[in-house]
């Protein structure tokens, strides 16, 4: 009985904790990094990376993330300052080290204050915007030279 008390416990204790330290979706937790599931990152983009589908991402993007995440990827837009957020900044080289699933999957399920957009755009519209965010680095190295 006094074991079972103290595994119950524990299981509390340990659950406040993971819900409390933010959003545990993915997180982890020893680097604070928002890492997605290891099946999620081995998703393959089905959607090439064309003309067509990066204009279809710019739009998707314009419309939904540069309000946060700033015109050109910078984590500069407007809200940021209204809202008191930090979002990530799209324009970092360091994104390349994210596979396309990975993006996919932080795009689907969000991590407050960003929302979910699985259910607010559709699978081939946040693989356009995989695409489009792929163009950011890019553009900002050749913007600094």
């Amino acid at each position: 009985m006094r074991t079972s008390q103290i595994s119950s416990m524990l299981t509390v204790v340990l659950l406040t904790y993971a819900y409390s330290s933010g959003d545990a979706t993915g997180a982890d937790s020893i680097s604070g990094k928002w890492l997605s599931p290891a099946p999620s990152a081995a998703k393959k983009n089905p959607i090439a990376s064309t003309h067509e589908s990066i204009g279809a991402g710019q739009k998707i993007y314009s419309k939904t993330c540069a309000m946060c995440h700033g015109k050109s990827g910078d984590a500069d837009g407007p809200a940021v300052i209204e809202l008191n957020i930090h979002p990530a900044k799209l324009s970092d080289p360091k994104l390349a080290t994210e596979s396309d699933g990975a993006l996919f999957w932080k795009i689907t399920t969000g991590k407050k204050p960003m929302p979910a957009y699985g259910k607010r755009l559709s699978e081939s519209d946040r693989w356009h915007l995989v695409n489009y965010i792929r163009t950011l680095p890019k553009r900002e190295a050749a913007i600094s030279k």
